[in-house]
């Protein structure tokens, strides 16, 4: 099978290549090889995830797939709007706001399938005050202990588990960049202490955990910038895009995050509407049947 050693981000983002880990996750993703508005099920997608011969882990294509063709898409683990498009969003699916959005408190949702999707985390979010918490990332520009606190209420809700993101690989931290994330993991714990989650809820919460998490949400996070549209219509609306600042928050995912990396793509994300990612092939890419 032909590997996917490379793709880019809408607007030609990258990240730094990663490599595997051994472990497997339990948490399920979403993927389909068709528009995800159709009725129809799905063919399963035609890839499969192996190893490479010089860069670990990868996605292979199990037969021909064609320049433009819609590889996959994919629903993000985790999702969080960012503090500075908080109220013109959706707080679950970060979808541009519009008159009929469902409002919570002080947020609001396109409709009220993501207000009762957001149950996995918001009823244990909106038990504690965040206030001190949005203050030190929006003072320092941090974007990705949003995203840990969110997880962390996931876990508290059952909804998630504590190792839900163990098998992406997580970026290397200096003990400087440890030592600064001590105030955000001081800030995340008291919150949630203040509101009176027990200890049994919170025993997960620890000093390590908090660090590991970081750690793979810094190198996995895609930063979310929404091209609204039909995907034809996306070259003449990249200029627009990088004027209007369409970035609308930041989201983790399973399946593109095992993607390896180039600067030459053969493959690429977009995001039309909302956070659900659609990886679509930029050139034609041939299955060898002699893979195994």
């Amino acid at each position: 099978m032909f590997p996917f050693v490379r793709y880019s981000r809408y607007l030609s983002r990258f990240k730094t290549p990663h490599f595997p880990r051994s472990q497997h996750s339990t948490l399920p993703f979403s993927t389909t090889t068709e528009d995800y508005n159709k009725p129809s099920r799905p063919d399963p997608p035609p890839i499969r995830v192996a190893l490479t011969e010089s860069a670990g882990r990868g996605v292979f294509s199990t037969r021909k797939i064609g320049a433009g063709d819609l590889i996959h898409t994919a629903k993000p683990i985790l999702a969080h709007p960012s503090l500075s498009t908080i109220n013109t969003v959706c707080y679950f699916c970060l979808k541009k706001l519009t008159s009929t959005e469902f409002h919570g408190k002080g947020v609001a949702f396109c409709s009220q399938e993501c207000k009762e999707k957001a149950k996995v985390f918001y009823e244990v979010e909106t038990k504690a005050d965040w206030l001190a918490f949005d203050d030190y990332c929006r003072n320092k520009g941090l974007k990705y202990p949003l995203l840990v606190k969110r997880l962390a209420c996931m876990v508290i809700s059952g909804a998630a588990s504590a190792e839900s993101l163990d098998i992406l690989q997580p970026s290397n931290l200096s003990h400087e960049m440890v030592l600064e994330m001590e105030e955000g993991y001081g800030l995340l714990k008291s919150g949630f202490a203040m509101a009176n989650i027990s200890d049994e809820q919170m025993a997960f919460l620890t000093k390590e955990w908090y660090n590991s998490v970081l750690a793979r949400i810094r190198i996995n996070a895609f930063r979310i910038e929404l091209a609204v549209g039909s995907y034809e219509d996306l070259l003449s609306s990249a200029a627009a895009c990088i004027e209007a600042e369409a970035a609308v928050g930041n989201a983790v995912y399973m399946l593109p995050s095992l993607y390896n990396h180039d600067c030459d793509p053969n493959a690429h994300i977009v995001w039309i509407d909302n956070a659900d990612a659609q990886l679509k092939a930029l050139c034609d890419v041939e299955a060898d049947l002699h893979y195994s």
